[in-house]
């Protein structure tokens, strides 16, 4: 796989250049220093907000308790006050505990004037500011957000780690259907097991508190926490039909689709999901060898490519 380091970055940028350059082309965009330009930038502190919201009940979810390899579906693990899970954020150690896609606006209000949806993303869904939470070393599975929408996440205490990849190498990450994430370890690629990922080509992003990362619609990502801190997600309907419409079928059929069936059968329908994965990747595979102008020979090519193209025309005689 193929990490790209040299990636756009800008300390401010305008409304129309933002839509040409970024928004329309779908292009992600690391903004510096964005919170500084609003009250938060200065006022959120993890202290700050634990006095002001301390007594406010938050879903917490432990990724230790559960198997997040059979469906999307998540439920909480379990409720505590804010004040006491963020305890865990200040202690900057690893911890398995979690805080996300939490609407504190809608608890305290008074937060939306600290930091009011930032003027690129001004939109239907402005309204709506998410916080995550995490400690240190606390890894996000790779995954695409399930409505497809734009995201502008700015981080506000802690650096975090965040890979992008287009939705374009959805098959070569081996996505499984009726879901939105995919099971491969990017931090340990397995290119024995997921050939496809030699396909892949990423980029790499390190946010620093302040800054903002602009994620295209579709786009994968795979995060991990550098620090303990927490950030902040403001979202954008997709730019094309398309993705409104693969976003609007995620949530309302695939997901209960994937949910029902997966309490049904459990690891079957797991395995069953993987093998399509696994089929959709190979017939990726041999596409990019082909428009790369390769010459398939079967005793030139390495062997994990020559099993999984072999196996490929042997399921379609």
């Amino acid at each position: 796989m193929k990490i790209n380091k040299a990636i756009d970055k800008v300390d401010s940028i305008n409304i129309k250049d933002f839509n040409k350059n970024y928004f329309k082309p779908q292009k992600p965009l690391l903004i510096k220093g964005l919170a500084d330009h609003y009250p938060a930038g200065k006022k959120w502190t993890v202290d700050y907000l634990k006095e002001l919201c301390g007594d406010v009940t938050v879903d917490i979810f432990d990724s230790n308790n559960k198997d997040t390899s059979s469906s999307a579906f998540t439920t909480p693990d379990l409720k505590m006050k804010f004040k006491e899970y963020v305890d865990t954020i200040l202690k900057d150690e690893p911890s398995s505990l979690r805080m996300f896609l939490f609407n504190m606006f809608k608890c305290k209000p008074e937060l939306r004037k600290d930091f009011p949806c930032p003027y690129m993303f001004k939109g239907l869904l402005g309204k709506i500011g998410y916080m995550f939470f995490g400690s240190k070393n606390t890894k996000v599975r790779i995954h695409q957000d399930i409505d497809m929408s734009n995201v502008l996440l700015t981080q506000f205490h802690g650096r975090k780690r965040v890979v992008l990849i287009s939705p374009e190498f959805s098959d070569l990450l081996y996505r499984l259907p009726f879901n939105t994430y995919s099971l491969v370890d990017l931090d340990n690629p397995d290119y024995n097991k997921y050939p496809g990922l030699a396909y892949v080509e990423a980029d790499e992003y390190i946010l620093e508190p302040g800054d903002a990362l602009y994620m295209p619609s579709g786009y994968w990502h795979y995060i991990t926490y550098l620090d303990g801190g927490f950030a902040v997600s403001y979202r954008k309907l997709a730019a094309s039909l398309k993705m409104k419409l693969i976003g609007a079928f995620s949530l309302t059929v695939y997901m209960p689709i994937d949910k029902l069936l997966n309490s049904i059968f459990g690891k079957k329908w797991l395995s069953y999901k993987e093998h399509i994965a696994e089929v959709r990747a190979n017939k990726a595979i041999i596409k990019k060898i082909l428009s790369a102008g390769y010459v398939i020979k079967e005793e030139k090519m390495q062997k994990p490519y020559y099993d999984h193209a072999s196996q490929l025309r042997t399921d379609h005689r």
